[in-house]
């Protein structure tokens, strides 16, 4: 998801985007987000084809408004189109009348590292896994299918990698590598693995323990079946020595899965010495439109913490 970003002046009027009930931090009218550096967020314009799938499931959830699926496909679907704070009114809704349904907590902690709230989303996210433990994992229907249309997604999967995305932002490295160390034990399947041992590699360089990152990366190679997340086995391989830096950069920092490449290697850059051409890339990152995608966010937390 694309869209723009101002600078916000303390002067201008701010109105609430959501209702008290979340009490969320108030942004410029239109907006859904600030950055960590100041500046209001705001969403690109949905496809038609977004917005006739944000319609059925609205008509699902209209019709029937207490079924907990209608009430995640409804919230999903609004967050599909860019409006993160009224996916996150729809899951609270969710939340009050299932208390004890992870899927509810793990969807709006999500939508609440979209907007910037980590700490919020360490609180539900952290719920999802105190309520997915002892359970059965199960499969995570995609609302945006792959090629094969294979979902690659599990409950218990994406509540760990949440969760520790969620942390890493925070800088808390200890608790990221709990929750993608229990991610990875929850992984089912190449995609899972890869997207987790990249963020496992990140977080044990940034703690500065080099021989349990290089270790990590044990289980990557370059004959996994990877269905979608080929820019983190990629990453993985770039780590491992056996992709090349020019060969990495091939994607476009422009979309969620250029983000991903382009912080890689910035971050990279970071933890092998080089801090200013990690700032450099860091900033280039940022002047992209991606303020959704996880590396933009992660490139915002980088340099709002030096």
């Amino acid at each position: 998801m694309t869209g723009r970003r101002i600078s916000i002046p303390v002067f201008l009027l701010i109105v609430s985007a959501v209702s008290f009930a979340e009490n969320l931090p108030e942004v410029a009218q239109g907006a859904q987000a600030v950055s960590l550096s100041g500046d209001a967020l705001f969403a690109a314009a949905p496809g038609q084809g977004t917005l006739d799938r944000l319609a059925a499931a609205k008509k699902d959830y209209d019709d029937n408004p207490h079924n907990a699926d209608n009430i995640i496909w409804y919230g999903r679907r609004t967050a599909y189109t860019g409006d993160y704070r009224g996916a996150i009114e729809i899951f609270s809704t969710g939340i009050k009348e299932f208390p004890d349904d992870a899927r509810m907590y793990r969807h709006r902690g999500h939508r609440y590292i979209s907007i910037r709230e980590f700490d919020r989303a360490i609180h539900d996210l952290e719920r999802a896994a105190t309520l997915i433990e002892g359970t059965e994992n199960e499969t995570e229907p995609d609302g945006l299918p792959n090629a094969l249309n294979i979902p690659i997604s599990s409950l218990h999967g994406n509540t760990w990698y949440h969760l520790g995305l969620a942390y890493y932002l925070k800088q808390d490295w200890p608790n990221a590598h709990r929750a993608y160390t229990a991610g990875f034990n929850a992984g089912r399947n190449d995609d899972n693995r890869v997207s987790t041992t990249h963020w496992l590699y990140m977080i044990l360089r940034r703690m500065g323990d080099r021989e349990a990152a290089d270790k990590v990366l044990d289980v990557i190679s370059a004959d996994m079946n990877v269905i979608e997340n080929t820019v983190y086995h990629n990453l993985c391989l770039f780590y491992k020595g056996e992709l090349s830096l020019e060969e990495m950069l091939g994607d476009d920092a422009d979309n969620p899965t250029g983000a991903a490449a382009a912080y890689g290697v910035a971050n990279w850059y970071f933890y092998n010495g080089d801090e200013a051409e990690a700032q450099t890339r860091l900033e280039s990152l940022l002047a992209t439109d991606s303020w959704s995608a996880f590396g933009y966010i992660a490139a915002e937390a980088d340099l709002a913490a030096r």
